[in-house]
C-alpha cells in the first residue's frame, strides 16, 4: 500500500512538472506574438534566448527538487562552455533539448517546419532565432551563419530520439558541414537516461515505470576546426566515439 501511494505521489509529480512546462512555453509564446510583427524583430533574439535558458534552467532544477528526474551533469561548470562551437549529442529521450538549452552558451537548435508552424511553439523559437527546415544546403548555411556570429549550436545527428533497443541511430553529417563551413570546433556531449523518458516509439506522456528517473549528461570530446577534413570522416570518428563511451559505461541509478 506504502508504495503504491509513493508511485501515485511521483507520477502526479510527473504530470505536474509537464503541466508546469506546458504553460510556461504557452505564456511565453503569446508574448512573443506582438514580437513578430516588429521591423527588426532579430535584434530581440538574445533576450529571447536569455529568457528561454532561464526558464529551461528553472524547469530542470524542478526536476530535481520535485524528485521527477535525477539531472547529473558532468563538464557544464559556468563559465567554461566556449561558444562559437557545435554541440552535438546522442538522442535518447525527450528531456535532451530543454536540459541542454538550459546549459550551453546562447545556443540555437534545429527546428522541423511543422513546429515552427505551431502557435504554441513557434512565435518564441523564431524569436530565438531558432532555424528551421528539413536537411538542406540552404539550412546549412542558416545554422553556420550564426555559429560564425558567434553563437554555439546544439544538433542531434540521427535526426530524431533513438530508438529504442538501440545506442544509436544513423548519424547524418550536417553538423559537420556546419562546423566546417563556421570553422567552428565540435564538441561532443554524451547522454544517457533512465528507461522510458519519452524515448522514440514511447508516448512522451507516458510516466516512466522508474521515478525518479535519471538523467545524465557529459562533457566528452572537442574536434578542433580542421580545414579540408571530410565532413563524412569526422562523422564517422564521432559515431564511434559515441558507441565506445555507451558501451564501457555501466548503468546508472
Amino acid at each position: 500500500m506504502k508504495r503504491a501511494a509513493v508511485r501515485g505521489a511521483r507520477v502526479t509529480l510527473y504530470y505536474l512538472s509537464w503541466l508546469i512546462f506546458g504553460v510556461a512555453g504557452l505564456a511565453l509564446n503569446l508574448a512573443c506574438i506582438p514580437l513578430l510583427l516588429l521591423p527588426k524583430r532579430e535584434r530581440c533574439a538574445p533576450a529571447v534566448r536569455a529568457v528561454i535558458r532561464f526558464l529551461f534552467d528553472g524547469w530542470v532544477r524542478w526536476l530535481g527538487a520535485s524528485g521527477v528526474i535525477r539531472v547529473k551533469l558532468k563538464g557544464f561548470e559556468e563559465g567554461a562552455l566556449p561558444g562559437r562551437t557545435v554541440y552535438v549529442a546522442n538522442h535518447p529521450s525527450v528531456v535532451d533539448a530543454t536540459i541542454l538549452l538550459a546549459r550551453l552558451p546562447d545556443a540555437v537548435c534545429i527546428f522541423k517546419p511543422a513546429l515552427m508552424r505551431n502557435p504554441a511553439i513557434g512565435p518564441a523559437a523564431i524569436m530565438a532565432g531558432y532555424v528551421s527546415g528539413d536537411a538542406g544546403l540552404d539550412l546549412l548555411r542558416a545554422v553556420a551563419a550564426k555559429v560564425a556570429d558567434g553563437r554555439s549550436a546544439l544538433v542531434f545527428p540521427e535526426g530524431t530520439r533513438t530508438a529504442q533497443g538501440v545506442n544509436l541511430g544513423r548519424m547524418k553529417a550536417g553538423f559537420a558541414l556546419i562546423a566546417d563551413r563556421a570553422q567552428a570546433s565540435v564538441q561532443l556531449v554524451i547522454l544517457r537516461s533512465s528507461p522510458g523518458i519519452g524515448a522514440r516509439g514511447r508516448p512522451w506522456w507516458r510516466a516512466p515505470a522508474m521515478l525518479p528517473a535519471w538523467f545524465e549528461a557529459t562533457m566528452d570530446r572537442n574536434w578542433p576546426y580542421v580545414p579540408g577534413r571530410p565532413a563524412a570522416e569526422l562523422t564517422e570518428v564521432v559515431e564511434r566515439r559515441i558507441l565506445e563511451v555507451l558501451a564501457s559505461l555501466e548503468p546508472s541509478a
